[in-house]
């Protein structure tokens, strides 16, 4: 929305529009009970309906109903977080969206890469903030601080003479959070250490009994207080603020997760670039003289120069991602794919080949997985999963991975294509970004994109009824050659959905019929299950199955009278597709 209005006065009328723009759009304000107060019934009923498009005037007016002191504040409070993550600057009182914020505007936009821009610079104490000062202890970058942290456990714990394992989550959440000083690195890394010596040879209960006494006393120590309710506190915030850390951190593809999911390490395929990032950064802050300084240094993507930008560092990455995929290309039983002679490349020649061959590997870890999908231990293994899917830690990511997975195993697909965002050990550290379909699926007699949703609420059809469609017609208009469907998978269908789904089916959207199938998760595992029979059976479920499946499901719309009588028949469809197969 501030694309839209970039190269305006920044003044007091312009921030007025933006945070009407906001409500228009229904970003701010929408569902919020607090935000309500003060409104018309009529003005409740329409930000409410999401059949309806707010229209700037009517937006306007919600705005002034608020009766702010200050309105042009709340703009201003608005495009914050976007200044702080160097993604908008103000420039000459103007609006100016910076080269880290047009990376998150391209369709191909790479939000690791956007994240780790922003992280290694972002400080406390910093001129564009209050909250954190150097006088009161703060010194650190820390993004970069949790690198030396986890880097300095390891670095003692290998010294100990053990093996490294990194910072359990939650270490972290109680030393990350907390490391306000690029220089208590050493005595946090020290105090992680001595936590886990007094846990060792324990019982799980006796474990539980001293982490929790040590949590409080550290908590009394950081706070200078005694008082319980404090304590309490500070240890739930330090717990949330340590899970958003740790997902936000991840994004950045220098961090993974590793030990079952309770441990976080430094990623080993960027141990050049962590090594040199740790050698030339302590993770103290940087002293800027007025607060533009700063915002402009955070926001000018090509500082600073990263210590490994070399023609000498780029090979020797190269050099480690050549021996990476040459590994997967040998359990794989594939040919060595042919790398161009490198040499004589200058710094963009080889960042460019770094970025490919990293792609290539993507690629080849995706072959594994496909693999490893046709198991019917691990099947069995992601149809659990998607059974307790609301026991997953991030539920959203969960169901585009294992509905990914379930898709390698399902059929003889030619590609299967997660748009998630991944780290370098291909695990998602996203979900797939806005404009994108879920997964693409490309088989040899039609292709299919594949939508899912935790969202079970009225904000299912708001949030991917529209959406959907636009991502399959797109979809359609890319694949020609083939017919094109559509498998939206939600823990349940909102009528809202469903009715949109309904008319986009049986009559048209943009003009032209779609092929969407609505399943519920417990729909889409009775798929499941029977590709687990099959195979318990000796036998392979070819996609021409699966595309039968679909057109049986589609063609029940044109008998029946109404959305919910044909979703109604979709069960016995399946059911009656799982018994001819399994019989």
């Amino acid at each position: 929305m501030l694309k839209d209005i970039e190269g305006e006065e920044w003044n007091p009328k312009t921030q007025e529009k933006y945070q009407i723009l906001l409500i228009k759009h229904r970003v701010y304000g929408y569902g919020e009970k607090q935000f309500y107060n003060g409104l018309s019934a009529k003005q409740v009923e329409l930000m409410d309906n999401l059949d309806k498009e707010i229209s700037f005037d009517e937006a306007k007016n919600i705005f002034n109903s608020k009766g702010y002191e200050d309105p042009a504040m709340r703009g201003r409070q608005s495009i914050n977080p976007l200044k702080k993550l160097g993604l908008v600057s103000i420039k000459d009182s103007k609006i100016f969206i910076t080269g880290l914020g047009q990376l998150l505007l391209k369709d191909n936009y790479d939000l690791g890469e956007m994240f780790f821009r922003s992280f290694i610079k972002w400080q406390i104490p910093n001129p564009d903030s209050d909250d954190y000062k150097l006088d009161d202890g703060y010194d650190i970058k820390p993004f970069i601080g949790t690198l030396h942290l986890i880097n300095a456990v390891n670095q003692k714990t290998i010294n100990n003479g053990e093996e490294p394992k990194g910072v359990s989550k939650q270490e972290f959440s109680l030393f990350g959070p907390t490391l306000v000083n690029y220089e208590d690195i050493g005595k946090y890394a020290d105090e992680i250490l001595k936590l886990r010596a007094e846990l060792k040879g324990k019982s799980k209960q006796e474990q539980k009994k001293i982490f929790e006494q040590y949590k409080k006393q550290f908590a009394q120590q950081f706070l200078l207080t005694k008082k319980k309710g404090a304590i309490d506190q500070l240890l739930k915030n330090l717990k949330d603020y340590g899970d958003n850390a740790i997902r936000y951190f991840r994004m950045t593809r220098y961090i993974y997760i590793r030990g079952g999911g309770f441990y976080i390490d430094l990623e080993p395929r960027r141990q050049i670039e962590i090594s040199n990032l740790l050698s030339f950064d302590n993770g103290q802050s940087i002293s800027f003289t007025t607060k533009e300084e700063y915002l402009d240094y955070i926001a000018d993507i090509t500082k600073p120069k990263l210590p490994w930008e070399t023609k000498e560092k780029f090979t020797e990455i190269l050099s480690g991602l050549i021996r990476d995929i040459r590994i997967y290309e040998r359990k794989l039983s594939l040919p060595e794919k042919v790398i161009p002679e490198y040499k004589s490349y200058d710094s963009d020649g080889l960042k460019k080949l770094i970025y490919d061959i990293r792609e290539y590997r993507k690629h080849l870890q995706g072959r594994e997985n496909h693999i490893t999908a046709q198991n019917t231990e691990a099947i069995s293994k992601y149809i659990e999963t998607l059974q307790h899917i609301y026991d997953e830690e991030d539920k959203s990511i969960a169901l585009e991975k294992y509905t990914a997975l379930t898709l390698y195993a399902l059929n003889d697909a030619l590609s299967i294509q997660p748009n998630y965002p991944v780290g370098d050990d291909n695990e998602p550290t996203f979900t797939a970004p806005a404009g994108k379909p879920d997964i693409e699926c490309y088989y040899k007699s039609f292709n299919a994109i594949c939508e899912v949703t935790m969202r079970t609420s009225r904000d299912q059809w708001y949030q991917e009824g529209q959406p959907v469609m636009r991502h399959l017609r797109d979809f359609e208009e890319k694949n020609k050659d083939k017919k094109s469907y559509c498998l939206f998978i939600a823990p349940r269908l909102h009528r809202d959905t469903l009715n949109t789904f309904w008319v986009s089916v049986k009559y048209e959207y943009e003009g032209n019929p779609q092929r969407i199938i609505p399943l519920s998760i417990q729909n889409f595992i009775e798929l499941l299950k029977t590709l687990v029979a099959v195979k318990q059976k000796g036998e392979f479920l070819p996609h021409s199955e699966l595309l039968k499946l679909f057109d049986d499901i589609l063609s029940i719309s044109g008998k029946v009278k109404d959305v919910n009588e044909w979703i109604g028949k979709i069960p016995d469809t399946i059911s009656t597709w799982q018994k001819r197969l399994t019989a």
